[in-house]
């Protein structure tokens, strides 16, 4: 299974566009592209392998594996990059701002319902991020 997200950075954070088979899923929100520092920048685009992840903090959500020179990166609910996130990548219904967002755990609760529904037994998840800078 494959999820796409298409992004665009901006200088104090990321907002992107989460996609299955070509089928909007939400919005995501992100820190800013910092050259893959971790803490404070957000991930290199590339295609990463996901598996559902469950923490007593977020409860049902998504760990992206082998992210160049990161550990812990998180697919988790969080309304502003900047001040919930430190690297990981938080789904949004709407966006607010840049780095912004409403309505995070019911974006994530829709994104876990996609792939809980279509992700068959053995099969793997896939992230693929694409990018795009604006001049903001």
């Amino acid at each position: 299974m494959d999820l796409y997200l298409h992004r665009t950075h901006y200088k104090n954070g990321t907002n992107g566009i989460l996609f299955h088979k070509h089928l909007f899923l939400c919005f995501c929100i992100e820190l800013p592209w910092i050259v893959n520092k971790r803490n404070i920048s957000c991930i290199p685009d590339g295609t990463y392998e996901m598996e559902p992840f469950y923490s007593p903090k977020f409860g049902h959500h998504l760990r992206i594996k082998n992210v160049p020179e990161r550990l812990g990166i998180l697919m988790h609910p969080a309304n502003d990059a900047l001040k919930e996130l430190r690297g990981c990548i938080a789904p949004v219904s709407q966006l607010t701002g840049i780095g912004k967002g409403l309505g995070s755990r019911q974006a994530l609760e829709k994104v876990m319902l996609r792939v809980e529904g279509v992700l068959e037994p053995g099969e793997v998840l896939f992230l693929t991020i694409t990018s795009e800078h604006s001049g903001r």
